[in-house]
C-alpha cells in the first residue's frame, strides 16, 4: 500500500468537520497531521476527531517545516492569498477552498505563485460534483436542448441569517460582498454549463432587511453550530448578528459570456427555504432542477402550453453533504496531488468566478452602472492549459 499523503488544515471550523472522513484515512492513502487555528477550542475539536498526535499551532508558517504533502486552506477569504502563496512557495501543494480570494489581484498573484513555483494548486468547487450539476451538464453535452442560448439562477438562502450575518462574512473587508463569496459557486457552474467565462456584468442590490436587525453580539469564539436554528423565524427577529454588517442581502446579477450566453443570477438571504434553482435555455428546448442535493431534472422539448412536469424527467442523488459532493472532491484532490490525476475545475476557471463576483459586486454599489471583467494574463492561462488536465472539462 502507498504511503499516505501528510496533510495540514488551516482553519478548524464547520468545512473541515464536513471533509475530515474523506481526507484523514490513516493507512487507506492520507492522513491529516496538522492544523491550524486562531481559537483555542478548535484544538480540542482537531484532537477527538485526528488524534491526539496532530501538530497544533495558532501560525500557519508553523507548519511550513513538517514535511507536509499538502494543506486545506480553509480559512475566512481575505487570509487565502499569504496562506496559499506560502505552502505553495514551500513546495506544498494546496487544495483552496472556494473562493479563490476576495479580489482579482490576490487571485492573480496565487496563480503567478503557483506558475513560478510549479507546485500544485487546486481550487474546492465542489458545486462541480454535485448530482444536479453533473446531471444537467451531462444532458447538455448530449444534445437534450440544443445549443445553450441562456441560463438563469435563482438561490433561495434560507440560512443566510446564521451562516452569513452573525461571522466574518457580513464584514465586507473579509469577503468583498456575498455576491462574490457565496454567489462565486453558482457563477461558476453557470460557466461550466455554458462552457464560457463572463466578460460583461451588470449588478443591483442591497442591505434590504439585516441592516434593519439592533441585535448584535461578538461571535468570533463561537462556530456555526452555536448558534444555527431553524426555529430563527422570522428573519427580522433573528438575534446576535456580527457587529459589522455591511454586505447586501439580496443582489441580482446579468452577464454576458465570450461565446454569446446570456445569463442571470440572484441571491436571497432571507427566504424561508433553501435551494438553487436552474434554467438552461436552448435551442431545442430547456431543462430545469427541482431541488439541489436530492431531486428531479426537467425538460421540456415540445411547442405547448403550460405543462408542470415537462416532457422528460430525470433523478438525481447522492448521500452525505452537498448530495455526495465533499466525497468526491476529496479523492479527486489527493489524486492530483499523487498522481497528477484529472481535475474538474482549473486555477484559471475559479479565477474567473471571482472575477465575474468581485465585478458583480463593484456593479451593484455603483447603482447598475456596467463592469467589463478582465481576462486573465495570456501567459497564466496558456501555463495552466498545460499543465492540468481537466476531468470530463471543455465546453459543453
Amino acid at each position: 500500500m502507498s504511503t499516505d499523503l501528510r496533510i495540514g488544515i488551516l482553519g478548524l471550523g464547520t468545512r473541515t468537520a464536513t471533509l475530515a472522513p474523506y481526507l484523514h484515512r490513516p493507512g487507506a492513502g492520507s492522513v491529516v497531521v496538522a492544523g491550524t487555528d486562531v481559537r483555542p477550542d478548535a484544538f480540542a475539536r482537531a484532537r477527538e476527531v485526528f488524534g491526539d498526535g496532530i501538530a497544533l499551532a495558532s501560525d500557519h508558517r508553523e507548519l511550513l517545516g513538517l514535511g507536509l504533502d499538502a494543506v486545506l486552506v480553509l480559512t475566512p477569504d481575505h487570509l487565502h492569498r499569504t496562506m496559499t502563496t506560502d505552502f505553495l512557495e514551500a513546495g506544498v501543494a494546496v487544495y483552496l477552498d472556494k473562493p479563490m480570494a476576495t479580489t482579482i489581484e490576490d487571485c492573480d498573484a496565487i496563480l503567478a505563485s503557483a506558475r513560478e513555483t510549479g507546485t500544485k494548486l487546486y481550487v474546492g468547487h465542489n458545486m462541480r460534483h454535485m448530482p444536479v450539476v453533473l446531471r444537467m451538464r451531462e444532458l447538455i453535452q448530449d444534445g437534450a436542448i440544443g445549443d445553450v442560448k441562456a441560463i438563469w439562477c435563482r438561490h433561495f438562502v434560507s440560512h443566510g441569517g446564521d451562516y452569513y450575518f452573525k461571522n466574518w462574512c457580513s464584514d465586507r473587508r473579509n469577503t468583498t460582498g456575498l455576491l462574490l463569496q457565496k454567489g462565486v459557486h453558482d457563477i461558476d457552474v453557470i460557466h461550466w454549463l455554458a462552457g464560457a467565462t463572463t466578460r460583461r456584468v451588470t449588478g443591483m442590490g442591497g442591505l434590504t432587511l439585516y441592516g434593519d436587525v439592533d441585535s448584535r453580539a461578538d461571535n468570533s469564539e463561537r462556530v456555526r453550530t452555536d448558534w444555527f436554528s431553524y426555529d430563527n423565524w422570522p428573519p427580522l427577529a433573528i438575534r446576535d448578528l456580527s457587529p459589522v454588517v455591511d454586505v447586501e442581502d439580496l443582489s441580482m446579477l446579468t452577464m454576458r459570456l465570450d461565446n454569446g450566453v446570456y445569463a442571470t443570477y440572484e441571491q436571497c438571504h432571507y427566504t424561508p427555504d433553501y435551494w438553487r434553482n436552474y434554467t438552461v435555455i436552448g435551442t431545442e428546448g430547456r431543462l430545469e432542477n427541482f431541488g439541489d442535493e436530492n431531486g428531479v431534472v426537467r425538460l421540456w422539448n415540445r411547442r405547448r402550453d403550460y405543462e408542470e412536469r415537462g416532457d422528460r424527467e430525470v433523478g438525481f442523488g447522492g448521500e452525505g453533504a452537498h448530495g455526495g459532493a465533499d466525497a468526491s472532491i476529496i479523492p479527486e484532490f489527493l489524486s492530483f496531488v499523487r498522481d497528477d490525476g484529472p481535475i474538474s475545475t482549473t486555477p484559471v476557471e475559479a479565477r474567473d468566478a471571482v472575477a465575474a463576483g468581485v465585478c458583480g459586486t463593484w456593479s451593484v454599489r455603483a447603482d447598475g452602472a456596467p463592469q467589463d471583467v478582465p481576462p486573465v494574463a495570456a501567459d497564466l492561462a496558456a501555463y495552466f492549459a498545460g499543465n492540468q488536465l481537466p476531468a470530463g472539462g471543455g465546453a459543453p
